[in-house]
């Protein structure tokens, strides 16, 4: 049976050495690449030529559009729409790589903790930069709720911080565990089909196809909950709590 974490090998296909800095362009570039050129692809098709009676393409660009832009208004407000351009292109990053992941020998990035990480890194920042350019220092009222009373500030105030520090660890770590487990799953399932034959095979992969489904399923819904929980920091980052 094969070993159902090798899927996970990042390889390089143009080895880079900068000094002791390796910079090569890998499996997980690639993988990347073609989740950017995808969403540039389909957004170039949908716009190319538009009618009011939207084509085939047109429609799903649309629908792409104002999926995410409702989030964005329903989770921030109007005055979340500044940040939609990032969170779009968010969204499309993290779902069609979550998609592409599915296609027998692609390489799904998003199952890597490194990716997942930065991505998260870089949406904390931009968050806590974003609170206080709109509320200066009073953007540390966030950690001391509204209301409460004074005495609680030694307990309340540490587990604010706590709470907000870990969001990067908690937006990283859901995406990149949802993605390898399901694929290691899979693997282990087709290792059994083929371990087993024809006929011991059958209940694995009739399991397979479930699974496979169901992760279909997943990686929209991962993509889903890691842009809406964006918009919920983003929301706290503008409105406060």
């Amino acid at each position: 049976m094969a070993n159902p974490v090798e899927q996970f090998q990042i390889e390089p296909i143009v080895p880079i050495a900068v000094g002791p800095i390796d910079l090569s362009f890998t499996n997980s570039s690639l993988a990347m690449a073609f989740a950017v050129g995808l969403s540039a692809a389909l957004f170039y098709a949908g716009t190319r030529r538009l009618s009011l009676v939207p084509g085939r393409m047109q429609s799903l660009a649309e629908l792409f559009y104002e999926f995410v832009a409702n989030m964005v208004r329903d989770n921030v407000g109007k005055e979340g729409m500044r940040y939609f351009p990032f969170i779009f292109a968010l969204f499309l990053f993290v779902f069609f790589g979550n998609l592409l992941g599915m296609v027998p020998g692609n390489f799904t990035f998003t199952s890597h903790i490194v990716v997942t990480g930065a991505l998260a890194l870089v949406i904390f920042i931009a968050v806590t930069v974003i609170g206080f350019m709109r509320h200066g220092v009073g953007y540390l009222r966030m950690f001391f709720p509204h209301g409460a009373p004074i005495a609680t500030a030694p307990i309340l105030i540490p587990i604010e911080i706590i709470s907000y520090l870990s969001r990067p660890f908690s937006l990283s770590v859901r995406l990149f565990a949802n993605m390898t487990v399901g694929h290691i799953m899979l693997k282990v399932l087709a290792g059994f089909v083929v371990a087993l034959g024809v006929v011991g095979g059958v209940v694995p992969f009739v399991a397979v196809i479930g699974v496979t489904v169901l992760e279909f399923f997943i990686a929209a819904l991962q993509a889903y909950v890691f842009v809406i929980l964006t918009c919920i920091y983003l929301n706290d980052a503008i409105h406060m709590h």
